[in-house]
């Protein structure tokens, strides 16, 4: 990955981490929500995620709320996908060691 590819990963990560879910005081970055962050040349951006059950009350809108912020937020990116997948389902190992802290879970 080159360094423009690193800045711009970097600054998806920063609008995703003001993105919440509803049921867990936890941004989705750091509850393990986001499983890849693909960028291509033409500053296309793909982003993989998942939510933490099937049944999740945010299943339409929080994909959407991830694409709205990113485009609104970093302006050079031409096109965005979030991708929603349950294969593999999450899992709170997922989470990062700073979230399951704040959750009380370490």
């Amino acid at each position: 990955m080159n360094e423009n590819h690193s800045s711009l990963e970097n600054r998806i990560i920063s609008v995703l981490k003001t993105i919440y879910d509803p049921e867990i005081p936890v941004d989705i970055y750091e509850l393990g929500l986001i499983y890849d962050i693909k960028i291509y040349r033409k500053k296309e951006v793909k982003i993989i995620m998942t939510l933490t059950t099937l049944n999740c009350p945010v299943a339409d809108s929080l994909p959407i709320e991830v694409k709205e912020k990113i485009q609104s937020s970093i302006e050079e990116i031409t096109k965005i996908d979030v991708v929603l997948t349950f294969d593999p389902p999450w899992s709170r190992e997922f989470m990062s060691e700073e979230a399951r802290l704040e959750l009380g879970l370490l």
